[in-house]
């Protein structure tokens, strides 16, 4: 199997089965031990030097694999600095067999430039403010057939202070609410857990409303998650168990020691199977206004 192979479709290849079968406990087991012996202690065991992203060497890119085998996201430091070109991550990206591009409102053929924005429709969007952004993986709000599989952050230019990203592999939190209770798995994995209200202005419907799961399995057996920890403009189904797990998960993403932290810099990036993140308000001066490239795919990382 390739070095992204994850440990759950390697237990299943060999008959173990699969270790989000909630009735299947000694996959869990095997799988959760793995995963959580593996995952890195500090951000900086998810660093890996590099030259240019756009032509990695064999090592270079066997190196990042590494770390999403372990994380679920890596971050490359390559040497392409403040060069605005947005060829520099759309090129990593295609290195991972991601190609998919989701075309999202904001984007440009693919790419969506994050920097704050006044006087525009971007303006009423966080993103495109300098206000912090509360945890959430990305596309959230997308139909079932347009989920975000991969996410790729390039830093052009950091902010003058702030800015900093909280990192959370998703399959963490995962266990951590399948060990306290896993009824909590079961409600998140039901169709109708969580709802994003249709996005309606001046009377006119930019997006649907979507109701799905947080928790649910891909064709390949890797888990996928949806989540936004925002308390406006969403539903959760109202029954006893679901509240308490997002209860549950909230107070995780609070206080998870796991919880792992970076400010990108320029040549910066992070490649990431949609892990949870949340970015911390931010400060600019003339000199430093924060740029940064967001490519959201539909495919997982390839090894």
């Amino acid at each position: 199997m390739s070095t992204q192979a994850g440990i759950a479709a390697f237990l299943q290849q060999f008959g173990f089965g699969s270790p989000f079968d909630l009735d299947n406990d000694s996959a869990y087991r095997a799988w959760r031990e793995s995963r959580l012996e593996r995952y890195p202690g500090d951000i900086e065991q998810l660093i890996v030097e590099i030259g240019d992203p756009r032509r990695l060497s064999r090592a270079q890119r066997n190196a990042l694999l590494e770390r999403i085998a372990r994380a679920n996201m890596a971050i490359y430091a390559g040497n392409t600095a403040d060069d605005p070109d947005k060829g520099i991550p759309f090129s990593l990206g295609e290195q991972f067999g991601l190609t998919g591009l989701d075309n999202n409102m904001g984007a440009d053929d693919g790419v969506t430039s994050l920097r704050v924005i006044e006087g525009q429709w971007r303006g009423g969007y966080i993103p495109y403010t300098s206000r912090p952004i509360h945890w959430h993986t990305d596309g959230y709000y997308n139909s079932g057939e347009r989920q975000i599989r991969a996410l790729l952050l390039h830093c052009v230019s950091p902010a003058a202070s702030g800015g900093e990203n909280a990192l959370l592999d998703h399959e963490l939190a995962y266990i951590h609410l399948r060990d306290t209770d896993p009824d909590y798995i079961r409600a998140l994995m039901a169709p109708d857990a969580m709802t994003i209200p249709a996005n309606i202005e001046n009377g006119v419907e930019l997006r649907a409303e979507r109701t799905g799961p947080v928790f649910s399995l891909l064709a390949d057996g890797n888990l996928h998650m949806r989540y936004t920890a925002r308390t406006r403009s969403i539903e959760w189904r109202d029954d006893p168990v679901t509240r308490a797990a997002v209860a549950a998960l909230a107070g995780y993403l609070q206080t998870s020691p796991r919880v792992l932290r970076a400010t990108l810099q320029p040549g910066q990036g992070l490649i990431s199977n949609n892990v949870l993140h949340d970015r911390s308000g931010f400060d600019e001066d003339d000199e430093h206004k924060r740029l940064l490239y967001r490519l959201r795919y539909y495919q997982r990382i390839a090894g």
